[in-house]
């Protein structure tokens, strides 16, 4: 029903920026909410931000707070992972996801869709 393709990962020094970019097509885009996802090596996917349908509602893991925006452009179809302040403990497979319908923060239940992940390397 959508496919998901994220974009903008890469190297960084600590201290530094990424914008990571999650484009969507197959269905409309602003009937989902979307979501951002890490995995580090050895360890869970969790949890990192997500954004409601309008854009009005975003949430935010505790060790990103502050640091990282989630944003959505729906006439892109694209949304946004803006990290700012990268720390090397960020270092991890950044996945988009999204859900249909409203957001359930926190946690993978409700999304669907995944992308395939883009990469994030934060060097000390």
């Amino acid at each position: 029903q959508v496919h998901l393709v994220e974009s903008g990962g890469g190297l960084v020094q600590a201290g530094g920026s990424l914008r990571l970019s999650c484009a969507a097509s197959g269905r409309t885009f602003s009937s989902y909410a979307m979501g951002w996802f890490r995995q580090a090596p050895g360890k869970e996917r969790e949890f990192v931000a997500a954004i409601s349908l309008s854009g009005v509602s975003t949430y935010y893991t505790d060790s990103v707070n502050g640091r990282f925006t989630i944003s959505r452009d729906n006439a892109k179809n694209t949304v946004y992972l803006q990290m700012n302040s990268l720390k090397p403990e960020d270092t991890a497979v950044y996945f988009c996801a999204a859900q249909w319908g409203a957001v359930i923060p926190g946690t993978e239940v409700g999304f669907d869709y995944w992308g395939q992940g883009t990469q994030v390397t934060v060097s000390s």
